[in-house]
């Protein structure tokens, strides 16, 4: 499992570093949210800072939970390519793991609908109530690595 893990990871992490970014210094999130190294957010403050080795730490850590979070809601994922998974620990990281615990691509996952799971991805596009082009980016290579692209 371990190794699986591992494998997924590899995947899911190029997408979650492109679009999350990396700033070592504290700063407000188009959502207005405390925000430092890969997208950390949780008790974050203004004026905090990190050397580029905690990000780097953090956001493995982080990812690992994600994923493992991922695992318990959809258990299914256990059985699907690791491509389903990495796409999967990369929107948890973004939205939460109680928004992935009842998105419908969790649920849709879990009922083997792939397609309609592919194309939920799509709907977390917003950030404050409004559509970000970054959102909608990150989600078409969500959705992309999902279906094994």
């Amino acid at each position: 499992m371990q190794i699986l893990k591992i494998a997924v990871l590899d995947r899911a992490l190029p997408i979650i570093k492109e679009f999350e970014g990396c700033r070592l210094k504290a700063y407000k999130c188009p959502a207005g949210i405390w925000t430092i190294g890969w997208g950390q957010t949780k008790g974050v403050k203004e004026g905090m800072v990190w050397m580029q080795e905690q990000a780097d730490a953090d956001l493995e850590k982080d990812a690992m939970t994600y994923l493992e979070a991922c695992l318990r809601s959809c258990p299914q994922l256990a059985d699907e390519p690791d491509h389903r998974l990495a796409a999967c620990t990369s929107l948890a990281y973004n939205i939460g793991n109680g928004a992935f615990s009842t998105s419908t691509v969790c649920r849709q996952t879990a009922a083997k609908n792939y397609k309609l799971a592919a194309d939920a991805f799509l709907l977390w596009n917003k950030a404050g109530g409004k559509v970000l082009p970054g959102l909608v980016r990150r989600r078409e290579a969500e959705r992309k690595l999902y279906l094994g692209g």
